[in-house]
């Protein structure tokens, strides 16, 4: 899988930083200089992580990364910043705006490490969602068959706890093909 993450600052030396300590990572990296042209990548690209400097031109990192969320909400999004606002941070991770918050200078393996996370967690959201309509099939598929042949998911067991099969029961039905031994 192609993990493409998108890197959001004003400053052309962090901007050239941060894709220096990602690049042995083997992830697509595509850089914007502000808000307003990282919303222009991310209307042509499909962006899964990105990284935001937080004081940009005219607009903030947070606020471009609300507008990442409402355009794109399973992207996840990464703030970078010099000017450490704890309070700003604690509600935009509340608010479900930010993924991580991160200070400048960054810690090389912490911001490698979080963006694997993030990485990590963006496919098992996507493997759940797999999951979960094969689960979702196999519920219609149980509930045609229930219709089709009233009891099928009935099932009897002895004193044993062994499951008992009423085989003047299943003679008769499209069941018993699968039931038959096949011939050799």
């Amino acid at each position: 899988m192609n993990r493409t993450l998108l890197i959001v600052d004003d400053e052309e030396a962090v901007r050239r930083a941060l894709t220096r300590a990602l690049r042995s990572d083997g992830y697509r990296m595509l850089t914007a200089s502000s808000g307003e042209e990282g919303l222009a990548v991310l209307e042509r690209e499909p962006i899964e992580l990105v990284i935001s400097d937080h004081r940009m031109g005219a607009l903030s990192g947070l606020e471009f990364l609300k507008r990442v969320r409402e355009r794109s909400p399973d992207t996840l999004r990464i703030l970078l910043t010099g000017h450490a606002d704890l309070q700003m941070a604690i509600a935009a991770i509340n608010e479900g705006e930010l993924y991580r918050f991160l200070t400048k200078p960054w810690d090389d393996p912490e911001l490698r490490q979080a963006i694997r996370l993030g990485f990590e967690r963006l496919e098992l959201g996507r493997e759940n969602q797999r999951l979960r309509k094969t689960i979702e099939g196999q519920t219609r598929l149980l509930r045609k068959l229930e219709e089709t042949f009233p009891g099928i998911g009935e099932v009897r067991r002895d004193a044993e706890g062994a499951v008992m099969i009423d085989e003047h029961e299943l003679a008769g039905t499209e069941l018993n093909a699968l039931a038959a031994p096949k011939p050799s």
